[in-house]
């Protein structure tokens, strides 16, 4: 179990955003997860370096992935690592939609999940309001 010290020092690190698809604590009605980057089933820590702050959805779609095929190139690559990658070097905005700029955020997009039609049409109502 992760501390409560160490869940708030990783919700202010992310500005209570997904570190994964940027949905803000406040626009969901899913209490967001601090979760493991690495598993620990995988070896994974609960040091502050491989915790990130996700949203249900994201946490739920990642599980305990650490890679999955890229659908253009369909390698294996590894996914969005948050505490090392930068989101705006693997990932653009476009509207409600998050598109994968580079291998690993096309993987990314894929496995978590970021466009199913439910997360689109939650966006699209957050850039409405």
């Amino acid at each position: 179990m992760i501390d409560l010290a160490i869940r708030r020092v990783v919700r202010l690190r992310a500005r209570d955003r997904c570190e994964y698809c940027l949905l803000r604590q406040e626009d969901n009605s899913f209490t967001h997860h601090v979760e493991h980057i690495i598993a620990r089933q995988h070896g994974g820590s609960d040091d502050l370096e491989n915790l990130a702050l996700a949203c249900h959805l994201c946490n739920r779609c990642k599980g305990p992935n650490l890679s999955g095929l890229d659908p253009l190139s369909h390698r294996l690559v590894p996914l969005f690592h948050p505490r090392r990658d930068r989101w705006d070097e693997h990932f653009i905005a476009r509207g409600a939609l998050i598109e994968g700029r580079t291998p690993i955020g096309r993987t990314t997009v894929v496995v978590l999940g970021m466009n199913d039609p439910e997360r689109v049409k939650l966006r699209t109502r957050i850039f409405e309001s």
